[in-house]
């Protein structure tokens, strides 16, 4: 009588030992701040919000500038002693709102969603999330407002005739607007990783930015003249008006002053932001 054959699946030899652990056929690396920026560049640009603010603020600068340009050659003035280039201020500070909510929204909105407990759990390092963020951020939002108000400047000056303007000046009312104004979205991406509220990280900036030259204007009393003064010169609308050489006063910041001003007070906003993010859960 013969024995059915043990099928050869279900056989294993006697001395097999227990299954070794799963290797993975794909090469395995620790992540580093490159990953982590080519992950916030995706995020970025496949959000809707980023098309929206960025090109509402293109929209806003081209707009006004153009127009500004055209009324002063329509009413038959000119500007003699003054570039042309300082009528780019009044686009350049309707189009930074744009810029302060889209860098609240870069990190505002994965608190709001949840989504940032997925970013976290995928790069547990924090201060390495943040500066991703601020990376892919800056850069964007320099290359679109150079970019734009080179192109503002030009138009302008086709428009326009009015005093030579010089390599500096042409260098701060395009590079270095681009670099203040990407840097007041790195201030309002520090605050709202502090805030962690979109809304409400937008409403302390949208402060930050008018509220010292509002409360300027109604301070008639003589005893409060040097806090006028000094709400008025170092207000943000001044301080742009100083990149473009056409300040309120002749005391607030000049020059490339502003820029190196508001690089500062972003630093302290991001230090802040990577101290309280690295001692709190999400």
């Amino acid at each position: 009588m013969t024995t059915p054959a043990t099928p050869q699946a279900h056989q294993q030899a006697p001395d097999a030992g227990p299954p070794g652990p799963y290797e993975s056929p794909i090469p395995i690396r620790p992540a580093t701040l490159g990953d982590a920026v080519a992950s916030e560049w995706t995020k970025i640009r496949s959000v809707r919000a980023t098309m929206w603010t960025l090109g509402v603020m293109v929209v806003l600068m081209l707009t006004i500038g153009l127009a500004t340009a055209l009324l002063v050659a329509t009413d038959g003035g000119t500007l003699t002693n003054d570039p042309v280039l300082g009528l780019g201020f009044f686009g350049v500070l309707l189009g930074s709102i744009c810029v302060i909510t889209l860098g609240v929204l870069t990190i505002g909105s994965e608190y709001s969603t949840g989504m940032i407990r997925t970013t976290l759990t995928a790069c547990p390092s924090r201060g390495r999330v943040l500066t991703a963020k601020a990376i892919v951020f800056s850069s964007l939002a320099f290359t679109v407002t150079t970019v734009t108000a080179t192109v503002v400047a030009g138009l302008q000056n086709l428009v326009l005739d009015g005093a030579p303007a010089s390599a500096d000046d042409w260098l701060r009312g395009t590079v270095g607007i681009g670099l203040y104004i990407a840097a007041l979205g790195l201030l309002a991406l520090g605050i709202g990783a502090i805030v962690r509220h979109s809304a409400g990280a937008i409403t302390i900036m949208i402060g930050v930015v008018l509220l010292p030259l509002v409360l300027a204007l109604f301070m008639f009393a003589d005893s409060l003249r040097g806090v006028q003064r000094f709400l008025i010169d170092y207000s943000i609308p001044n301080q742009i008006g100083g990149l473009y050489g056409t300040t309120m006063t002749s005391t607030g910041p000049s020059g490339w002053e502003p820029l190196l001003l508001m690089l500062c007070l972003a630093a302290v906003a991001l230090g802040g932001a990577v101290a309280i993010l690295n001692r709190r859960d999400v």
